[in-house]
């Protein structure tokens, strides 16, 4: 069996709760991002753009449209005889089937894929975060410092610390101390979820904790078991752009992002290209008295209207006296004349009526979910309808084709919400 120095586990699996109605129907890592990609090209790509030619991705919630996104793996120069990209979801084996129970478990149960390709290093992924990073330099680091695991790590604010995994290491790199989250943290060097393990280091520690932690889990589990063995685990430290796009709030601020005078995260560069599947489209049509101020517009929109600070996904129409400010439009939308949109994130292959106004009001929290919905973004599911002349205030939630009559006097106050069946599949927030 030819023996291939790295190969890629991608954790894709992850129903992403926090973004509420925009993972109600797609796996997180299957959501868009940045008007015509998806949040799972920047690791596909960043493995391609590192060299590394075989990726495992594990899926388990809602996996059609990812596993039709990814395909055969062409975008990225995945699609070959030898290596290339494999969909990896939950099966059944003769003890019977039964779903992942935790990241470590994901891994386990695809031990044989792994056993398949006999390579030296097997790199670990989440498919939910924006970032460009060379997979190549870490492993270089990872085989200089002779580790058993190494560890992805970045600094960030102390505040926001005690959101993430945090480390703690010596003065050459070497990880002493775990802390999950912790509310008084010592340090705010937090563990990026990107992990390199020696293979046989990998599969001994994942058959062991399997005999004792059936949700066997990286950060949980299979770590501090290493670390408390003495294993040799470093953090390599990575200093470019990152962010986690768990929350409503930190999806429309990573977006925003990419349409600043001088954007730290830049998908258009030469070198380090994001790759997605997407199909031609025509170029993006501009009417005669349109205006489009500080936005990322993507190929077969056509805008009548204005746009400002805002990004839009493919074939999204903005009519005639329509105005859409600091928001997500996402493909295959329809924005009707005199309608304004101020901070919304409005989901693909919904339809928007004219004269309305979403985004009006105060800005109260969500009363049925406050901790999804509470910074004053208005949130509109795929599929939906918004009928003509309603006014949609600050932190709602639709996820339904609605009718004049399901707004009481034309209108939908601040922190309410509209949740029903809106196609085929009669899905639910």
């Amino acid at each position: 069996m030819r023996k291939k120095e790295m190969i890629a586990m991608l954790l894709a699996g992850g129903q992403g709760s926090r973004l509420g109605i925009l993972t109600s129907s797609n796996a997180k890592p299957a959501v868009p991002f940045g008007g015509k990609y998806r949040i799972i090209d920047f690791p596909m790509s960043n493995c391609v753009n590192s060299g590394v030619d075989t990726v495992g991705v594990v899926t388990q919630y809602q996996p059609l449209t990812l596993t039709q996104h990814i395909g055969i793996g062409t975008p990225w120069d995945l699609d070959r005889q030898v290596g290339g990209v494999t969909i990896l979801s939950p099966h059944e084996k003769r003890a019977g089937g039964e779903w992942f129970a935790g990241t470590g478990d994901a891994i386990y149960q695809n031990l044989e894929f792994i056993e398949q390709n006999n390579p030296e290093y097997v790199l670990i992924l989440g498919g939910d975060h924006i970032y460009k990073m060379d997979y190549a330099k870490m492993l270089a680091y990872h085989k200089k410092n002779d580790c058993d695991v190494s560890i992805a790590a970045l600094t960030v604010p102390w505040e926001d610390a005690s959101r993430f995994g945090v480390m703690n290491i010596h003065e050459d790199k070497r990880i002493y101390e775990f802390e999950e989250k912790p509310a008084q943290p010592k340090s705010n060097f937090i563990n990026m979820g990107i992990y390199i393990f020696k293979w046989d280091v990998l599969r001994d520690a994942l058959e062991r904790d399997h005999k004792i932690h059936p949700d066997s889990d990286f950060g949980k589990h299979i770590l501090p078991m290493l670390l408390q063995e003495g294993k040799r685990m470093f953090a390599y430290e990575f200093e470019g752009y990152w962010r986690d796009v768990g929350t409503i709030d930190s999806y429309w601020m990573a977006n925003m992002d990419l349409i600043q005078t001088l954007p730290e995260f830049n998908l258009y560069e030469d070198f380090d290209k994001i790759y997605t599947d997407s199909a031609n489209q025509p170029p993006m049509y501009t009417g005669l008295n349109a205006e489009i101020e500080g936005s990322l517009v993507s190929e077969g929109s056509e805008i009548i209207g204005k746009v400002y600070n805002s990004v839009l996904g493919t074939n999204v129409i903005v009519e005639e006296g329509a105005i859409v400010r600091d928001s997500i439009i996402m493909e295959e939308c329809y924005i009707g004349k005199g309608t304004v949109i101020e901070r919304c994130i409005i989901d693909k292959h919904t339809t928007i009526g004219e004269n309305a106004k979403i985004g009006d009001g105060e800005n109260i929290k969500n009363i049925h979910k406050p901790d999804l919905y509470d910074t004053g973004i208005t949130v509109i599911g795929e599929f939906s309808i918004i009928p003509d002349n309603v006014t949609i205030g600050k932190n709602c939630v639709i996820f339904a084709r609605t009718e004049p009559r399901d707004y009481e006097n034309g209108r939908l106050e601040s922190g309410q919400s509209i949740v029903k069946q809106v196609n085929e599949k009669g899905l639910r927030a």
